[in-house]
């Protein structure tokens, strides 16, 4: 029996480097959503409007939702010690759950203002309402460009990404409302535009909610295939059996593998497999740090808290640890 650790160290970067391509982009999705808060609580307050009120506090989450996503993201960076054998990383997984939860956290707070709105409706600015909508339209699909390139890669910059480009439709939206308001003087438009924002917020947020919980519980996600990754690994050359597999995130972009591989002796060299099979599964899975056991003839008996059919695995990018 061999225990062998495969990492890529042959010159390949897989990684989105988040902290590095965004950090300008969430320094100044930052600043402008700040200006564009400030501007939004005193418009809504002169307009009277909640639906202004209730965007304002959406985007006052999304503020600290780009300012926590960022911190992890810089975070990530430091290196490795001899009690964070994995650094940092994880931090990021940690900062895109609290960011879902602040989020939903921050509807409530505003569903229940915009409730009160509805059952005590006041004369509504709707030129204001409008005006400043139109501004949001512009910062926010502006924010959301800026991470549009990396909202594939990694949870954190998807998420921001999301925020931003919600913002911009229900930034759209209140226009319209405000137009509507101006036009009929009917002034429960004005909150019943608020739920219906909302309603939208939530629907658009729940993926990054769900996929954020999985990423904290190791959960197997959609974008591998746990067949395929155990199939992978036994059309190996001289492998006969594959147990004990489990592969999990470091962070929303690094990934780490473990198995127990039956391989008989007098195969090919088990250096020479293990630098193609890093490599291999760098390239077909995204997983940058593997650690396989090599176990010749038979399987080696152990109580490892582990079950073959139940694999964890989370689709993330980079070389190893």
């Amino acid at each position: 029996m061999a225990s062998s650790h495969a990492h890529d160290h042959s010159g390949h970067d897989h990684h989105h480097h988040a902290p590095t391509e965004f950090g300008r982009a969430f320094a100044v999705g930052i600043v402008l959503n700040i200006a564009f808060v400030i501007a939004e609580v005193i418009g809504g307050l002169w307009a009277n409007s909640s639906a202004l009120l209730s965007d304002a506090g959406h985007n006052l989450s999304d503020v600290l939702s780009l300012a926590l996503a960022w911190g992890a993201a810089t975070l990530a960076k430091r290196r490795s010690s001899a009690r964070y054998t994995y650094g940092f990383k994880g931090i990021t997984i940690q900062a895109a759950l609290v960011n879902a939860a602040l989020l939903y956290g921050a509807l409530g707070a505003i569903l229940w203002e915009t409730i009160d709105h509805l059952r005590h409706p006041e004369p509504v600015n709707g030129k204001m309402v409008m005006l400043l909508a139109g501004l949001g339209i512009v910062v926010n699909g502006f924010t959301a460009w800026l991470f549009s390139s990396g909202q594939k890669g990694d949870v954190n910059v998807r998420g921001a990404y999301l925020h931003m480009l919600t913002d911009a439709l229900v930034s759209a939206g209140v226009v319209v409302g405000g137009g509507l308001v101006l036009w009929t003087g009917w002034l429960w438009l004005d909150p019943a535009i608020s739920f219906g924002i909302l309603a939208l917020i939530a629907y658009s947020s729940w993926g990054l909610l769900r996929e954020t919980v999985q990423l904290s519980l190791q959960a197997v996600p959609a974008g591998i295939d746990l067949d395929k990754v155990r199939a992978f690994l036994l059309a190996q050359p001289g492998v006969t059996d594959v147990h004990d597999l489990h592969v999990w995130p470091l962070s929303t972009q690094d990934t780490a593998l473990t198995a127990h591989l039956v391989r008989p002796s007098g195969t090919a060299n088990a250096n020479d497999f293990l630098q193609k099979l890093q490599h291999d599964l760098v390239h077909e899975f995204q997983i940058g740090h593997c650690t396989v056991q090599i176990e010749h003839d038979t399987a080696v008996d152990g109580h490892h808290g582990c079950c073959d059919l139940e694999t964890t695995l989370v689709p993330t990018s980079g070389k190893s640890a």
